[in-house]
């Protein structure tokens, strides 16, 4: 209590001891009673008094006991939360080391595979030379064709030897809130002019010299690497990325390429294999066998280049084809006007809006691509098309040349993928 209320509080005792004397006083008690009374009531307040003050106290010391028992009690559950977190880092830590490690184990054993069987070939095509017959006729004279595609194979063998292939990125956006839901990736060579060189201008000859392999090579390992650099900043978007039959049906590359996905499969949800229509239709019983070793891995796949939109969905069901896309005028053309209700021509008796649909009950979905003005939006929103890419909402990209360097495959590793080159006569 306050000094102030203990000499307000004495005064009152003694004011109350006098009054009790006094009281006995006027009514005829002699002065030692008055003086007695005046003692007991003085002795009565203080014991009260002491009474009240030690509960007062024992109240204050009970709270505090709490409050110290609250705050130890916080302290401990911080002290475990921070050792969790302490644990937890340095399993993370442990994890992100030995799945570093073990990255770079595969990476320098899927090199070794394709050094040793590069040797191997070229043992073998030493091998034929030195037995071959001692006289060989001359070579015929090469045609001015024959010429711009030797110079183009040897242009794109250069172009891959020295790392000069470039990862463009189109993003794929949902509708209509034009917000990017995934990127479709390309790959570009430039020649050593730094001229780009479109697949359109190089396929027909690289195909044919077995350099399409090494290509999907460089671009699935790049895809891999951007995926894994959009998941550490918290952005789930699957990539699109093109596969030929050429690497399907290839047994030298193909097992190489599927150890490197297994150690990877834990982005099957984001990586999606795409390949053309055609293609597709032309598969045979080998591209679809290891189409299916990708699907059981987790890998689904995706179909571009549509010529028919009349498709085999239990087919494509059954072949894990999550994604079809579908040229936008390709779609608009097949839309028309029954009794004022949009259709289909292949699909008259149901609502356009409904194709969409039709292909989600086999777990399909539709993407219109080429989008390149509004009006096209419109008519598309209309059937209910989900998703959309196009120059309208973003032209591939080159990634940045410090993510191009930092996506670059082991030293060697497109070199000990090129197939020997060919002797012609």
């Amino acid at each position: 209590m306050g000094r102030l209320t203990s000499i307000l509080l004495m005064g009152t005792y003694l004011f109350l001891s006098m009054g009790a004397a006094m009281a006995l006083y006027a009514g005829g008690s002699d002065t030692g009673a008055c003086i007695a009374a005046a003692l007991a009531t003085m002795a009565v307040c203080f014991a009260i008094h002491n009474f009240v003050n030690q509960y007062l106290s024992e109240r204050r010391l009970s709270k505090e006991i709490h409050l110290v028992r609250d705050a130890h009690r916080l302290m401990v559950e911080a002290i475990d939360v921070t050792q969790k977190d302490m644990v937890e880092l340095a399993d993370q830590m442990q994890h992100q080391r030995v799945g570093r490690t073990d990255e770079l184990t595969t990476e320098v054993k899927m090199l070794e595979n394709l050094v040793l069987k590069l040797g191997e070939s070229i043992e073998e095509r030493l091998s034929d030379w030195k037995t071959g017959p001692a006289q060989v006729a001359p070579p015929a004279p090469l045609s001015r064709q024959e010429q711009q595609a030797m110079a183009l194979i040897e242009t794109v063998r250069q172009a891959l030897i020295e790392n000069r292939v470039d990862l463009y990125l189109q993003p794929v956006v949902s509708l209509p809130q034009r917000k990017t839901i995934y990127y479709e990736s390309f790959s570009r060579l430039r020649d050593a002019t730094g001229r780009v060189l479109m697949p359109a201008e190089y396929l027909s000859v690289a195909e044919p010299e077995g350099l399409v392999p090494s290509i999907d090579n460089l671009l699935l390992f790049r895809c891999v690497q951007i995926v894994r650099r959009l998941a550490k900043q918290d952005r789930r978007i699957g990539i699109f990325c093109n596969i030929s039959l050429t690497s399907l049906r290839d047994e030298v590359f193909f097992p190489q390429f599927l150890e490197f996905l297994n150690e990877n499969r834990d982005l099957a949800g984001s990586v999606i294999f795409e390949l053309g229509q055609d293609a597709y239709a032309a598969r045979g019983a080998m591209e679809a066998r290891h189409m299916a070793r990708l699907a059981d891995m987790g890998f689904k796949f995706s179909l571009d280049k549509i010529t028919s939109i009349d498709l085999d969905l239990t087919d494509l069901q059954r072949s894990d084809v999550r994604y079809v896309k579908i040229g936008a005028n390709v779609l608009l053309d097949q839309l028309m006007n029954i009794d004022g209700k949009p259709a289909l021509r292949f699909l008259k008796d149901i609502h356009a809006g409904d194709y969409a649909n039709l292909l989600a009950r086999y777990g399909i979905d539709v993407i219109a691509e080429k989008v390149e003005n509004e009006r096209q939006v419109v008519d598309i929103l209309e059937i209910e098309v989900a998703y959309a890419q196009g120059h309208l909402f973003g032209e591939p990209r080159a990634i940045k040349e410090q993510v191009l360097l930092e996506t670059a495959p082991p030293a060697g590793f497109i070199k000990s993928t090129l197939p020997p080159q060919r002797r012609r006569a």
